[in-house]
């Protein structure tokens, strides 16, 4: 059940004193339980223990890239919408009601247990072996919220890809069939949202493979790891925002008890971690790819359309061949009649009727012989198509 509440007494002074915008969050603890949080940065930063640059890489009003960080007893998410502080026992997700913040949360609800399972496994012959039994198959907290992070931002991009797919390849085909203005503006609107989408894929995808190829990076994201290697029983240095209660020492030994057998093992074993990474890994991979061959398909799209101008204008170039030769015969036919037209009077033209019907037989087959040289040259050169 969600509910409100306030700070802590050192928060709320240091609201005071800074006078800071409060920022809405909601919080999801290792039993599903949320908890709505109107508090300013400073409040989160003690609480999670983090530093101020690192909340900064999760304010909406500002443009960073997506990014996944490991600090000491933290996680900070940044992935499209997605900007979460993850810990070994909690989620802080910012803007919680947000349209696509919502189904994650709803996510984080569904896959953790329930506070009363826990109880249930308390009661049972003192509570720690039945404890340890039901979670010792268990991923970390940390891990689970990581997946749910993953999983909803590749399956968001996914479905913009496939939207952008079914919107798409429809309207290039139909631009192949018919170059038109209104197919020209459809297909550049389509392909500008390819491209930036494709520039989301491929920072999900940079930063995936970054953390893949550093195992130090990767041993970072191991909260309960480092905190049960710090303290069996961790969790003092947390504010207290809420009212004790019963199952709250619990849910933090229980993260502890949850990764002692890693701990005592290789601190440097990120198999785990590693195997998650790469499913989601090959997932927007898969997407980044299906984003490529699109743009593959729409540079073909365009060359098929430049190749079809191109052979508009040639035709329309001989067209104008033709019409430029064809003026060039009347022209000089022209020339004859009207140098025969002129008010001059001419003694050699006097009774001799006849001048008239031979000037304007020789002129035309003169002018007709000409054309047909000047077209039958242009094919001799590649001018004009045969």
């Amino acid at each position: 059940m969600a509910h409100v509440v306030p700070a802590d007494p050192q928060a709320l002074v240091t609201v005071k004193k800074k006078a800071q915008p409060s920022r809405s969050w909601v919080l999801v603890d290792s039993s599903g339980e949320t908890t709505w949080l109107d508090v300013d940065k400073y409040a989160i930063m003690h609480r999670v223990n983090i530093h101020a640059r690192d909340l900064r890489i999760l304010d909406p009003l500002l443009s960073y890239p997506s990014t996944i960080l490991g600090r000491e007893r933290a996680i900070v998410l940044n992935l499209e919408h997605i900007k979460a502080i993850i810990t070994s026992e909690e989620v802080l997700l910012r803007d919680p009601s947000d349209e696509y913040v919502v189904p994650v949360v709803q996510e984080l609800q569904r896959r953790l247990p329930p506070v009363n399972t826990i109880r249930q496994g308390q009661d049972n012959i003192g509570g720690q072996n039945d404890v340890e039994a039901c979670d010792e198959d268990e991923s970390p907290f940390e891990f689970q919220a990581l997946e749910v992070a993953l999983e909803s931002i590749c399956s968001f991009l996914a479905a913009r890809t496939l939207e952008l797919e079914t919107a798409a390849y429809p309207a290039l085909d139909e631009l192949t069939s018919q170059i038109s203005s209104r197919n020209l503006d459809r297909v550049r609107k389509l392909k500008s949202a390819m491209t930036r989408l494709t520039a989301r894929v491929q920072k999900v995808r940079d930063e995936l493979e970054q953390l893949l190829d550093d195992d130090d990076d990767m041993a970072d994201l191991y909260l309960s790891r480092k905190l049960a290697g710090a303290s069996p029983v961790s969790g003092s240095g947390a504010a207290n925002w809420y009212p004790a209660s019963p199952t709250i020492g619990s849910k933090i030994s229980r993260a502890s008890r949850a990764s002692i057998a890693t701990v005592r093992g290789d601190e440097n074993d990120v198999e785990d971690l590693e195997m998650l990474l790469e499913a989601y890994f090959m997932q927007i991979d898969g997407t980044l790819n299906k984003l490529t061959t699109l743009r593959e398909y729409i540079d073909d799209t365009e060359d098929y359309i430049n190749i079809q101008l191109d052979n508009h204008r040639n035709q329309l170039i001989q067209l104008e061949l033709f019409l430029s030769s064809g003026t060039v015969c009347l022209s000089i036919y022209s020339l004859v009649a009207a140098i025969f037209g002129m008010n001059i009077p001419y003694t050699w033209n006097d009774n001799h009727g006849y001048m008239f019907k031979w000037v304007v037989i020789v002129s035309g087959i003169f002018s007709a012989i000409l054309f047909i040289v000047i077209m039958s040259y242009a094919r001799l050169k590649g001018l004009v198509g045969s």
